[in-house]
């Protein structure tokens, strides 16, 4: 009963204009809208209320429950979005998470090894590797470099981020909430940012880069002396 149910509700988005890819590999619940010229690759789950527009594309092996979805937005192999929305144009994935509470804008990219929770994120942002963000607010046209994350718990409580429009943050970074950056601040590579950041400044962590001639040839004289 539950394959003829899947069956009828594949046949009845096929008819409506929806390309599935393999409708054998495709789960879409009763409560699930899809838009015209939409294209959904194979293994994909749409569950609950989720609603994806016109002419989208799923690459595959997406995960969606209680996801909003507008037009023209592109997810990549192997995405799971809770209770989100996403605009316009976006692209997601692959292998990103989106949890509850993420909320994006027009033409934003969230890339591989991506999670955000509770996130408003504004038009044009990309977060493109291996970042997360949560609890936080960042403005339009900023740019989170691989390997951000933001410390939103102490442990006891979770605390807000504030990214403001235009920001570059450098790969690396570590911001440790409560924080604000205003726009167009600059984050150094490999900062800990632990105060409010002025609009127009550039933050970073003072290290001195030291260098040892010859130090790998005499460790490994020192290791095949030492070894038995």
């Amino acid at each position: 009963m539950e394959k003829d149910l899947r069956q009828s509700i594949n046949k009845k988005w096929m008819l409506a204009g929806v390309t599935l890819k393999d409708p054998d590999t495709t789960y879409i619940e009763e409560g699930v809208t899809i838009g015209r010229d939409t294209v959904i690759g194979p293994n994909t789950q749409l569950c609950g209320k989720t609603a994806i527009g016109e002419r989208c594309r799923i690459d595959g092996s997406a995960f969606l429950t209680d996801a909003e979805i507008g037009d023209e937005v592109h997810l990549r192999f192997s995405v799971v979005m809770t209770d989100c929305r996403v605009e316009r144009g976006a692209i997601i994935g692959p292998f990103a998470h989106l949890r509850p509470g993420s909320n994006l804008g027009q033409n934003v990219h969230i890339g591989n090894f991506v999670e955000t929770k509770e996130a408003k994120i504004g038009a044009g942002t990309k977060a493109n590797h291996l970042t997360y963000l949560g609890d936080v607010t960042i403005g339009r046209e900023t740019n989170i470099g691989a390997g951000t994350i933001i410390c939103n718990y102490d442990g006891f409580n979770k605390y807000k981020t504030t990214i403001g429009d235009r920001v570059q943050v450098g790969s690396d970074t570590t911001l440790v909430a409560p924080i604000s950056l205003g726009d167009d601040v600059y984050v150094a590579t490999a900062s800990t940012v632990r105060h409010d950041i002025a609009a127009g400044a550039l933050v970073y962590n003072q290290r001195d880069e030291r260098v040892r001639e010859g130090w790998t040839e005499q460790k490994r004289k020192k290791m095949k002396g030492t070894k038995k």
